[in-house]
């Protein structure tokens, strides 16, 4: 049974509420939630029926469309799934819906090499091969880079939309180094990936400075409709993450001038894959090259080195150095120091 668009916002929007365990909702909140996304996205003022709503939520229950959604109802009243962990999103596509997704292919396959689409040849290669894998049960053709536990890209869509339609969010949020989530309200501005990993650009409303979100630390949030919206008024984020390796950075940062030696044998791999795009060598000899770049010095700059080892001196600046010697120094400490009962209790694989 082929889905059609505006079946399927309701149903998504019906989902993202009964994620949402901020609250708990009635059939009145779901109605007027999945009226206002209606109005949103597609410009309907007519609202939407009880009848239709009661319908929709046992088409998610049932078979129909593969969803099979644990939907119950508590004090006989409130709408919730029965598995916190359960959404729609994770149910696999029916056939006719997998038929659309391949005519889309399709279509996006003939628009690729247009100047318009030129940043598009990655994803609708990911796209054909996860289509094509779906469909017809083959094997992999590409491989890209994946981490299958890496938590918090069920958000990326929401919070997009969020961003688009400048919505304020109330998110709880815990970050690597609190005990314990905080929940506050926080205007969205921009998504960015780093390295496979997704990060929330905003602002809380209580504070005037950028905010760094990862979004695997995100615990949970909630669109907040009705809440003024406050646009972030400094630089544009192009400019703003053009000097940067990652996304550390305060709006004080500014780029210093990097400049750092690889032996010969590294050198063709820093050569045709530049740290940063604004990377020009200094010197290219027998002994390897010397390059600057023009980034902020923070922490993700400092993995970067590091990861290079042995084959890399950084030259300039001195406080970058003595960071970089301070933790080379430290490391090596794990290997010159003792071997532990600890350590030979450790079973090999």
């Amino acid at each position: 049974m082929a889905t059609n668009k505006l079946a399927l916002l309701r149903y998504k929007t019906i989902d993202q509420c009964l994620k949402n365990r901020f609250r708990k909702w009635t059939l009145d909140d779901i109605i007027e939630k999945v009226a206002n996304a209606l109005y949103e996205y597609e410009g309907i003022t007519s609202g939407v029926s009880k009848r239709t709503i009661q319908a929709d939520i046992q088409v998610m229950r049932s078979d129909s469309l593969g969803y099979n959604a644990p939907i119950i109802v508590t004090d006989k009243r409130f709408y919730i799934y029965d598995d916190a962990d359960y959404s729609i999103t994770k149910s696999r596509i029916n056939d006719a819906d997998m038929d659309k997704m391949k005519e889309i292919v399709s279509v996006l396959k003939q628009l690729n090499g247009f100047n318009y689409f030129d940043e598009m040849s990655e994803l609708i290669a990911k796209l054909e091969n996860n289509v094509n894998k779906s469909a017809k049960k083959t094997k992999n053709f590409i491989q890209f880079d994946d981490n299958k536990k890496l938590k918090g890209i069920e958000h990326i869509n929401p919070l997009y939309q969020a961003i688009l339609n400048k919505t304020p969010l109330f998110i709880e949020y815990q970050s690597f180094k609190a005990l314990k989530p905080s929940k506050e309200i926080y205007y969205p501005y921009l998504l960015k990936e780093h390295r496979n990993r997704w990060f929330l650009i905003t602002k809380r409303k209580k504070a005037s400075h950028l905010h760094t979100m990862a979004l695997d630390r995100i615990v949970e949030f909630q669109p907040l409709t009705k809440e003024p919206y406050v646009e972030y008024e400094g630089v544009d984020f192009d400019r703003y993450f053009n000097d940067l390796i990652g996304v550390t950075k305060s709006e004080r940062d500014r780029a210093h001038r990097v400049i750092l030696k690889f032996d010969k044998k590294n050198a063709p791999y820093v050569i045709t894959k530049p740290l940063h795009h604004s990377q020009i060598i200094l010197s290219d000899n027998e002994d390897g090259i010397i390059i600057r770049i023009d980034v902020v010095l923070n922490f993700e700059l400092e993995k970067e080195i590091l990861g290079f080892g042995e084959c890399v001196k950084v030259m300039s600046p001195r406080n970058l150095q003595a960071r970089i010697k301070r933790r080379i120094d430290s490391a090596a400490k794990h290997y010159t120091e003792p071997v532990t009962l600890v350590d030979k209790k450790i079973p090999m694989q």
